[in-house]
């Protein structure tokens, strides 16, 4: 065979093996949100039995407004987890800028709120682009580069605030009017959640940017020998989790009417189990918008329906633990599943290839 022939045989066998890849892939997300969605019905209908409040409009429209910037903040992560990576630091990243914009309206009532919105979000994309270029540039791990910069942005969110909190009553109405308000009837979070998800999945689904932090995380090595700019999109999706941050802490504070040095803490755990419920995979390049919005709303179901029922707060943790634990087991097996069958599915079509190619000869 010459050497032609033996690369268009190669790129076709490798075609085939791609495409029959993808379509398990996706057999297999679609399973798996499949049991989500059952899984959700399931859990709303356990409480709505024991607690007829939590089908009410009233309270759906709660679970909706508190999960919102738990969503928001999901996104950027569901990037920094596609490229293998994680950012600890989100928590303290929202603490810092919602404080800032706090002390900001507090000595300019009169500063529109889209202002404080874009310096909040300012912000946290600087101390994003500053993890993203510890992970891209200097390659050192992002566990560490994100815990050692949560340390040092908790620290300096105490020092700008000299250990005081800023008050409701410091605040103008404008400003958390930017949470409480309502935009054609819908609250203010919600919209703005809604939003961003409808850009996020336009941009992670159909731009040439978005094909390449799945590259990135699916196969590192690989990405940079083809030619992806690997370390650039590190930097990217690092800087955007830090701009969604800062936005997460601009409304949080606004929501809450108070901004604290703890703000937040301990958030990003809540954001990386909702990723993970999601079928997003920690480990880099797997991972569907759908499956994100499921894993939000789950979690979000499961912070508002275990009060109703009145699980005890010590007990609340730990089934929202073993939740995830499950989720995780189950991407675990599916994974394992899904690679098996692609294996086996890889050695019978080069099997049958090289039985016809011998024939033939």
């Amino acid at each position: 065979m010459g050497l032609t022939g033996k690369a268009l045989f190669q790129g076709g066998l490798a075609g085939g093996f791609f495409k029959k890849d993808g379509r398990k892939a996706r057999g297999a997300e679609r399973f798996r949100e499949a049991g989500l969605v059952i899984f959700i019905v399931v859990v709303s209908a356990v409480v709505q039995a024991r607690n007829k409040e939590f089908l009410t409009a009233i309270n759906i429209n709660q679970l909706l407004v508190n999960t919102a910037i738990l969503g928001i903040l999901a996104i950027g992560m569901m990037m920094v987890l596609l490229t293998g990576g994680i950012d600890l630091s989100i928590g303290a990243t929202m603490a810092f800028s919602g404080m800032v914009t706090a002390l900001t309206c507090f000595a300019r009532p009169s500063i529109p709120p889209v202002v404080l919105v874009l310096e909040g979000a300012l912000i946290g994309a600087g101390f994003g682009l500053l993890i993203g270029l510890l992970v891209a540039r200097f390659s050192i791990l992002p566990i560490i580069a994100s815990l050692g910069l949560m340390n040092v942005i908790r620290g300096l969110t105490y020092v700008v605030s000299k250990g005081s909190w800023v008050s409701a009553y410091q605040m103008s109405d404008a400003f958390k009017g930017m949470a409480t308000g309502r935009f054609l009837g819908v609250n203010n979070l919600i919209v703005i959640a809604v939003a961003l998800y409808i850009v996020f999945f336009y941009f992670i689904t159909y731009t040439r940017t978005g094909r390449r932090i799945y590259a990135v995380g699916s196969n590192a090595e690989a990405a940079g020998i083809i030619g992806l700019p690997r370390r650039r999109i590190v930097t990217l999706v690092y800087l955007l989790m830090g701009a969604l941050s800062g936005l997460a802490g601009v409304l949080w504070v606004a929501k809450f009417a108070s901004a604290q040095g703890d703000t937040a803490a301990g958030y990003e755990m809540n954001v990386i189990a909702s990723c993970v419920l999601g079928g997003v995979s920690v480990s880099g390049g797997r991972g569907k918008v759908s499956g994100l919005i499921l894993g939000v709303i789950l979690f979000g179901i499961l912070a508002n329906a275990l009060p109703l029922i009145n699980v005890s707060p010590f007990w609340q943790q730990a089934i929202q633990g073993v939740v995830i634990l499950a989720a995780i087991i189950t991407n675990v097996l599916i994974k394992r599943n899904n690679d098996k069958a692609v294996l086996r599915a890889r050695a019978a079509a080069i099997a049958g290839k090289t039985s016809k190619t011998g024939g033939a000869s």
